[in-house]
């Protein structure tokens, strides 16, 4: 847990980056406003943390999960934002499944061409043997 309030609050870069996404061009906010903002913004996700986390409770979990957090935003009378948030957590979700699917991808990609790289070294060695092999053949020929 925090130690000092101060410590809950959303970083002001964020805050700011919102804040300005938010608003049209050229409009202005102080940093009174920021400041007020931001602590609002902190209170809101402590309180929707807080919600989410007795609907794990009383499922007797100890994690958190998007269900109980849209079920703690209707539980917080803001369903006008529950269609929002799923559409976000779909595309989370979409986002999380390329990802997954191309470091896969990667991995195999990777894998095949060690073996590639192992079955070539193989045949370069088999090679090499051969060669030594009709050398000392050789040899053995011009000896006699």
């Amino acid at each position: 847990m925090a130690e000092r309030p101060e410590d809950l609050n959303l970083p002001n870069a964020v805050i700011t980056r919102i804040i300005k996404e938010a608003l049209p061009e050229g409009v202005n906010v102080s940093k009174e406003a920021r400041r007020a903002i931001s602590q609002a913004a902190s209170v809101f996700v402590l309180y929707a943390t807080s919600c989410a986390n007795n609907f794990a409770m009383k499922a007797k979990r100890k994690t958190l999960n998007a269900g109980d957090v849209l079920a703690a935003m209707e539980e917080m009378e803001f369903e006008r934002f529950l269609q929002p948030l799923r559409e976000a957590l779909e595309a989370y979700k979409k986002g999380q499944k390329g990802k997954k699917e191309a470091s896969e991808q990667k991995r195999k990609d990777k894998e095949k061409k060690t073996d590639t790289e192992e079955n070539e070294e193989e045949e370069e060695e088999r090679m090499e043997e051969e060669q030594e092999g009709e050398n000392e053949g050789e040899e053995e020929e011009g000896e006699s």
